[in-house]
């Protein structure tokens, strides 16, 4: 089975990413569990350092494995890499642990440890998760993504860069190199955050890429639950948003309401079908948070939601409409090769290059015009 119009991802109920309260393993379980509309379950080997895989292992036993798409995600060398604070763990193309004459047995040791702890044989995709410069230039990296697939480790292979915006021209020249390799790519894409992502689309329907999209939520505003003055916990993830993010997107998602009514469409649902409405895009993965606070929402009414996502109800006109509301050109520094970039290259930052910059023209794009931060937007 291949990915569906929308999946859920072990980073939800804040138990492997913190994202409002952590639920109980069981209630996650049941939660990613397929069935009742949502079919695509998608995990990474680094997230709770195994543990997640374990997780939705449990939540995986005794269902048919035709019947469900498994994602896994594998790049963070959390087995020989030690973890460096909020940088998380090293990727596994890290000079410091190896050469790329390693790159191919590392991605197959780590997939089958994967594997193993979700009880599964196989994944239907497998995508290179957060690659630094390396990740997304090497051939040596991509021979071994393809081994896999030759190995009969999974049936696709894809890309997921991140975790923050950016990493637009690694995309594409990605996509123009290797895009025979690559069956689908996973970036962050939300009507308040058309930009960057929408800039590497073109190419992913050239190469033949479909694309899955994450934070189609846009840190929870979609669900409906977070109001201005929302009290975040201390280590929530959002709390690296901007000072002011909440109203200013509450006052944008405002604006969308009206469309979202005459479609009759939630505002997630509406976040849901602008994403699938571009080209390339097949799959959308907004994050379930259980919020803190009276008046939330449960956890289990927003996975009934995303399942009962309708078939696409947005025109052309509106679609336009939410990108022109919800706008956030230059509005943050961008990952990646970045023109902004000054001093040595950083695991997730890097200069671009000639190669990355005619990649970029190739597709209209002009750093200087298109990748900086040209304004302060929540």
């Amino acid at each position: 089975m291949d990915p569906g119009r929308t999946a859920i991802g072990t980073w939800s109920g804040g138990r492997f990413m913190h994202f409002g309260e952590p639920i109980a393993e069981h209630r996650l379980a049941a939660l990613l569990r397929p069935g009742a509309g949502i079919d695509t379950v998608i995990t990474a080997d680094v997230y709770g350092e195994g543990a997640a895989d374990s997780l939705l292992g449990e939540a995986l036993d005794g269902i048919e494995r035709s019947s469900y798409c498994l994602v896994g995600a594998v790049g963070h060398d959390f087995h020989t890499g030690e973890r460096e604070g909020a940088k998380g763990f090293p990727r596994f193309t890290d000079p410091r642990l190896r050469g790329a004459g390693e790159y191919a047995s590392y991605l197959r040791r780590a997939t089958e440890a994967s594997l193993e702890r979700l009880g599964s044989p196989a994944f239907d995709l497998l995508l290179l998760h957060n690659p630094d410069r390396i990740g997304f230039s090497s051939e040596a990296v991509w021979d071994g993504m393809e081994a896999l697939r030759e190995a009969g480790l999974t049936r696709l292979v894809g890309i997921a860069p991140g975790p923050a915006n950016g990493f637009t021209l690694d995309l594409i020249a990605c996509f123009e190199r290797f895009g025979a390799r690559i069956d689908w790519a996973m970036i962050i894409l939300n009507p308040l955050e058309p930009w960057p992502g929408e800039l590497c689309l073109g190419a992913a329907d050239a190469a033949g890429v479909r694309v899955i999209t994450r934070v189609v939520d846009y840190g929870g505003l979609f669900w409906d639950d977070v109001l201005p003055g929302h009290e975040f916990g201390e280590r929530d993830h959002r709390g690296f948003r901007p000072e002011g993010w909440v109203e200013a997107g509450r006052e944008r998602l405002e604006r969308m309401r009206p469309i979202a009514a005459a479609a009759r469409l939630t505002p997630l649902q509406l976040a849901c079908q602008w994403n699938l409405s571009h080209p390339a895009i097949e799959c959308a993965v907004p994050t379930l948070i259980q919020e803190r606070g009276r008046g939330v929402r449960a956890i289990e009414d927003k996975r009934a939601e995303l399942a009962a996502l309708p078939e696409q109800r947005l025109t052309a006109e509106q679609v336009e409409d939410i990108r022109e509301i919800g706008d956030n050109t230059g509005s943050m520094t961008l990952k990646g090769a970045n023109p902004e970039h000054e001093g040595p290259q950083a695991p997730d930052r890097w200069p671009a290059d000639e190669t990355l910059l005619g990649a970029g023209r190739r597709w209209g794009i002009e750093p200087e015009r298109d990748l900086r931060r040209t304004a302060t937007v929540a």
